[in-house]
């Protein structure tokens, strides 16, 4: 479903964010969810509520594996260098 019409978001694309280990202050920074009108903040809020309560240690491991992945550790040296 459409959460946001404004900035065309679903459930879905704001389930995924949080599953990745995202809040709602990162969702809305990241997908644009409640800085048009303003009318699906509330709506938004409980679908990142229900995907937290539901999946708590998935974004964890995922944030994890994003940290020990050959990728980041390289970025994060060249960038430390």
């Amino acid at each position: 479903m459409i959460v946001c019409v404004c900035q065309r978001v679903s459930d879905r694309d704001i389930a995924r964010h949080v599953r990745a280990g995202f809040g709602f202050d990162d969702i809305q920074l990241e997908l644009g969810v409640a800085t048009q009108c303003g009318q699906c903040e509330s709506c938004a809020r409980d679908v990142v509520a229900q995907c937290s309560a539901s999946h708590p240690v998935a974004a964890i491991q995922l944030a994890t594996s994003i940290l020990e992945s050959r990728a980041w550790n390289s970025s994060a040296r060249s960038a430390a260098a």
